[in-house]
């Protein structure tokens, strides 16, 4: 089946975004058994728990699903690099009485591997951000019968993943949440409102777009669709799912924040990502151009941000969520997909009734 003709006959147009962390098995499913597609967040998973993982969707539902990657590129730093990044995190880690880490021997999984795992599962679609894949990857996920998207935050990147042969994209605002997807230009040139984006992608290439960042109700889902998108994709939206895995604390910031809460940073990843300002993104915002790449630094303040979560500290914790997360309710996965499909409609609605009217 082809990518569009899968969007098309979802009933409720939304997609569930892959959230590291908080996005597994129970979310995904909840989520396409209300009509809508869930999306499994497979980029910190090894290959053999990714095709576990697959196995288990398969057999629990029939609608479609995705899994997701994140293209982690190999890392063998420098260990001058990676002793000035510990040293820098010690006084966290002394902070919640945790050990410095010793410099690991691998830094994230090997994504070929990953891949390779995925092609053999053949979820119905996979998505990949922060790179590209070659055209002879994209053409194995087809033979296996699987729609491969691509994640764009510019239309220079959804014309690269056209050229591969993918099937569709994500158009990734800056208002989304999480980690920054781009990857042929730095972050400044890369900001694109999701808006803005949708309109431009949608005028550059001929393929499917799912727009993402910042859709937070049935509004936001209208508005994505008026502009041409197939679907829309939700992240932050479900945080609060009672079928997320999102830490306590986590869910405490995300219910506790402002209007304008989030900001850009790499200090907990070595790569931009955006989420809720916290302690630790102030006091690292001055030395964030230091720290090591992703996904270096991201590995070294995993053991921190797992004791953060133990010790149920939300300011040395990544609160990633998008723009508007106040907007974030908790609730049912599957009630939120059609309480956001019924203002969307209403949404829908109520412009046709405006447009109708004389002047």
């Amino acid at each position: 089946m082809s990518l569009r003709a899968l969007l098309d006959g979802l009933p409720v147009p939304i997609v569930q975004a892959p959230m590291v962390g908080a996005s597994l098995d129970r979310l995904a499913l909840a989520v396409s058994a209300a009509g809508g597609m869930g999306t499994l967040a497979a980029g910190a998973l090894a290959p053999d728990d990714i095709a576990t993982a697959i196995g288990a969707m398969k057999a629990a539902s029939d609608r479609p699903f995705g899994v997701n990657l994140l293209m982690a590129p190999r890392a063998s730093p420098d260990a001058a690099i990676v002793a000035a990044a510990l040293e820098r995190l010690a006084p966290w880690y002394a902070e919640l009485g945790e050990p410095l880490p010793d410099a690991p021997n691998q830094y994230a999984p090997d994504f070929e591997a990953q891949l390779a795992a995925i092609v053999a599962a053949a979820p119905p679609v996979a998505s990949f951000t922060f790179g590209i894949l070659a055209r002879d990857q994209v053409t194995a996920l087809r033979a296996a019968g699987t729609c491969v998207v691509g994640t764009a935050t510019s239309v220079a990147e959804a014309r690269a993943w056209a050229e591969v042969g993918a099937d569709g994209v994500c158009a990734q605002g800056f208002e989304a949440g999480g980690h920054r997807g781009h990857f042929l230009a730095e972050l400044d040139a890369s900001l694109v409102g999701t808006m803005a984006l949708v309109a431009t992608i949608r005028a550059a290439v001929d393929l499917p777009v799912i727009a993402a960042g910042g859709i937070m109700d049935g509004r936001g889902v209208a508005a994505a669709l008026a502009l041409g998108a197939s679907a829309a994709q939700m992240g932050t939206a479900f945080l609060l799912a009672e079928e997320a895995t999102t830490s306590k604390p986590w869910r405490r910031a995300l219910s506790e924040a402002g209007d304008e809460a989030t900001r850009l940073t790499r200090a907990f990843t070595g790569r931009y990502a955006r989420g809720v300002e916290n302690r630790f993104m102030r006091l690292m915002h001055g030395v964030q151009a230091d720290v090591p790449a992703y996904p270096v630094q991201n590995r070294l303040t995993q053991p921190l941000r797992a004791a953060a979560a133990k010790s149920d500290d939300p300011e040395m914790l990544s609160l990633w969520a998008g723009q508007a997360v106040s907007l974030a309710r908790p609730g049912a996965a599957g009630d939120m997909v059609r309480r956001w499909w019924a203002e969307a409609r209403d949404a829908a609605c109520e412009l046709a009734a405006r447009t109708g009217r004389p002047e």
